[in-house]
């Protein structure tokens, strides 16, 4: 099943009239969907269900204006240096990259996580944002948006409208998009190395990158991995662990009706956010459920002011093959390339199954952080990974018990349980910048 038929499903439970006081979706022994709510005579908005749909509410002018805002325009209204990038891959992507600028600092590249952008970092504004928390302690920041999210859909030869566009995993991102967007910032600058933090499937593509371009781990000073993932064994995210005992009929479904993007950013799904994600105290609920069905749930590190910001930026998009492949990762257990079927495994790669990561080569200094109560980063897969990279220089768990995924990022304690640890270990690795 597709996502527009799971938000249409979804959508059409929550516009219903009268007794509902729940709703759960299930394929199999795989939940979904649980999320519980109050009659929608509660839900204390008037929706017009016609063909103009109504949503009134009180939600902060400001608020409301951030939701439309995109990263240059949210870091210009604040009042920080923003600068556009381009970056084109040697294969032929056109990737957006954003700056708040410092000349002559040192250089930090974020990279963000699944179905999100470089807006991540700076859309809980200047007191909450990891990206003006680094330009005010001196550096240069700088934030990738890889293939295929809201600010990296051209091509110099295909539109999204083509399904080759959309041929991608984050094998490619890590062995395309990121050593591009390095070398790009190394000759702005004009220094030899940089700072890189990843978040989620940040961390992911820089694992693929010391893989298959280990010389590209000389030029980083020091990986800070926020919710790292990699080997996804343990994994409790039910969309996941659906596209893993779902793989082979998700993946005829999809092929059927043409869908190579997952989850696409158009006013429907954008629609559907606004109805589920506005300021009611009902409504706050219902969201949390759905946005964190992937991530995990801490609602006490969720800002829940800020969720219609987080709903005009996200999702931000993604391939379907590049879910996929984070299905096959769970179904596997193993960290490796993406599997095509044993007769186009032999033709691309010379074996029956895919090969795996060479882990080993991620000379890079390392730092891994993680949370309890994370569900595609969980502890147990978090120490596998620590056992099989060369050079980790800190392994930390979050104290918060419940610190989930999007925590890393967006939770409101972020800076005292976890940011500042951070600063202080790169300005430890900064000797070595020239």
């Amino acid at each position: 099943m597709t996502a527009k038929i799971l938000v249409t499903t979804l959508t059409l439970a929550l516009l219903q009239s009268g007794i509902v006081e729940g709703l759960s979706l299930s394929f199999g022994n795989v939940t979904l969907f649980n999320v519980m709510f109050k009659s929608p005579s509660f839900l204390g908005r008037s929706v017009a269900v016609d063909s103009n749909l109504r949503i009134e509410n009180d939600v902060d002018p400001n608020i409301q204006e951030d939701s439309h805002l995109n990263t240059y325009s949210l870091i210009q209204k604040y009042g920080y240096p923003a600068e556009n990038h381009t970056v084109e891959t040697d294969d032929g992507y056109i990737l957006t990259l954003h700056r708040i600028a410092r000349p002559g600092a040192t250089p930090v590249l974020l990279v963000h996580g699944l179905l999100d952008s470089s807006a991540t970092w700076v859309m809980m504004g200047p007191n909450k944002g990891l990206g003006y928390l680094l330009y005010d302690q001196g550096y240069d920041v700088w934030m990738a948006n890889v293939r295929g999210n809201t600010y990296s859909r051209k091509h110099v030869k295909y539109s999204t409208h083509h399904a080759k566009f959309w041929d991608f995993t984050f094998h490619d991102m890590g062995k395309h998009d990121i050593p591009s967007t390095i070398d790009y910032i190394l000759n702005a600058t004009g220094v030899s190395q940089l700072h890189y933090i990843g978040h989620s499937q940040g961390t992911v593509v820089f694992w693929i990158m010391g893989s298959e371009r280990p010389e590209y781990m000389d030029k980083i000073v020091l990986m800070q991995a926020l919710a790292p993932v990699a080997f996804l064994k343990h994994c409790r995210s039910p969309v996941v662990n659906f596209l893993a005992e779902f793989h082979l009929s998700v993946s005829l479904v999809l092929k059927m009706i043409g869908v190579h993007e997952f989850l696409p950013k158009n006013e429907f799904i954008s629609m559907f956010n606004r109805i589920i994600c506005d300021e009611t105290t009902i409504t706050k609920e219902i969201c949390s459920n759905v946005i964190f069905l992937t991530t995990g749930f801490d609602r006490l590190q969720l800002n829940e002011t800020m969720l219609p910001v987080i709903v005009g930026h996200s999702p931000a998009g993604a391939s379907t093959k590049q879910m996929q492949h984070f299905g096959q990762l769970k179904r596997s257990g193993a960290f490796r390339q993406y599997d095509y079927g044993w007769l186009r495994n032999h033709w691309r790669y010379g074996t029956i199954d895919p090969p795996s990561y060479h882990l080993k080569n991620v000379r890079a200094k390392v730092a891994l952080y993680y949370g309890q109560n994370d569900w595609l980063a969980p502890p147990e897969d978090v120490e596998m990974l620590h056992r099989e990279l060369p050079n980790v220089v800190e392994k930390y768990l979050v104290e918060d018990k419940e610190f989930n995924h999007l925590d890393f990022i967006w939770g409101i304690d972020a800076r005292e349980l976890l940011w500042d640890r951070m600063l202080e270990n790169m300005r430890n690795h900064e000797n070595s910048v020239i």
